[in-house]
């Protein structure tokens, strides 16, 4: 695959990012947004170095073209693993590969990584040492929280920024939350800590030369506008764009420039398509229609095709059919005259 434009090209590729999900942003998801934006940058499910090293390699790291620009979150905590993931992601060409200091989740606290590498920002600088001798092309980048459970996130944020920006690092997606590994689920971690912008904003004012992506709570466009009107770098949208992609995702390109509103009921029909060619390589309708539910939120019908797409995907024999017959329930606005 050839090498994306992304990573060491520059820094307006991140303006707008739709957050790394686990179980959700996988590359049926990452086609599906591409086709709502032209430009916001899209990143992979964290995948595990690990995994990268002695798993299946395609199915874990592959995407398509068309994807482009899109991003590899890794999640490891060992510096020589990390790094032969690296060499190895690059092979398929990612152009940036971001390290996960942000998970909560008890899969990830399992084996030491995510979230609880924030007590250890010494260990995270080794770790994208590595991973930067390993890279030839790909920019590495961090993704974190404020700080984890009794940490107090002013002294330990800063703290974390400053050792690992010093091993290297110029890029950093800050999740402006605490994460509690003691006494959340990874649900609530994702709402229940309180949210504090204005840190995340002091660690920019202070530290100009690096670039700082803003995450955690943002819900429209208008809110991620007056986030870089703040100053923040870029904005990264998670559960927003993912559950109402018809109003968010689709409207990210205008963050970057002038951009024409999407056309729903088109990226509906490519997706079916889209769909057709995947359920040839095996792939069933539901693992590409789950991610579509959330479309038409707010629009009449919505439920409609919702409720058309869940009790029918799931069926023998279902294909793109599901997508286009359940476009049939969704009530579109007439078009106004100018």
């Amino acid at each position: 695959m050839p090498s994306q434009t992304i990573g060491n090209s520059g820094s307006s590729a991140r303006r707008i990012s739709v957050a790394p999900m686990m179980d959700w942003t996988d590359r049926h998801c990452r086609t599906f947004h591409r086709m709502l934006s032209r430009h916001v940058l899209l990143y992979t499910e964290m995948v595990t170095a690990a995994a990268v090293v002695h798993g299946d390699r395609p199915r874990l790291l592959g995407y398509s073209d068309f994807e482009h620009p899109v991003a590899l979150q890794l999640g490891g905590s060992e510096p020589a693993l990390l790094a032969e993931a690296v060499r190895i992601a690059e092979s398929f060409g990612y152009g940036e590969i971001n390290l996960n200091v942000g998970c909560p989740s008890d899969r990830v606290q399992s084996g030491a990584f995510g979230a609880c590498l924030m007590r250890d920002p010494g260990l995270v600088a080794r770790c994208v040492e590595a991973m930067q001798a390993a890279a030839t092309n790909a920019e590495i980048t961090v993704k974190c929280r404020i700080g984890v459970d009794d940490q107090e996130p002013e002294v330990a944020l800063r703290e974390f920024i400053a050792t690992v920006s010093g091993a290297g690092v110029r890029s950093f997606a800050i999740h402006a939350r605490k994460a509690w590994l003691d006494g959340l689920s990874p649900k609530q971690n994702r709402t229940v800590p309180p949210l504090d912008y204005p840190l995340a904003l002091a660690i920019k004012h202070e530290n100009p030369s690096l670039q700082i992506v803003l995450n955690g709570g943002i819900e429209t466009i208008e809110q991620a506008r007056g986030h870089l009107a703040d100053g923040f770098d870029g904005v990264m949208i998670g559960r927003a764009a993912y559950h109402d992609p018809g109003t968010v995702t689709a409207q990210m390109d205008s963050l970057i420039g002038p951009a024409e509103p999407a056309d729903l009921r088109a990226v509906v029909e490519r997706m079916a398509g889209y769909a057709e060619e995947q359920a040839r390589a095996g792939v069933p309708v539901k693992s590409v229609a789950r991610h579509m539910l959330g479309l038409f939120s707010g629009m009449k019908g919505a439920k409609a095709w919702r409720r058309h797409i869940s009790e029918r995907g799931h069926l023998p024999g279902a294909g793109a059919e599901v997508l286009t017959d359940a476009l049939a329930h969704v009530q579109f606005p007439e078009p106004v005259d100018a």
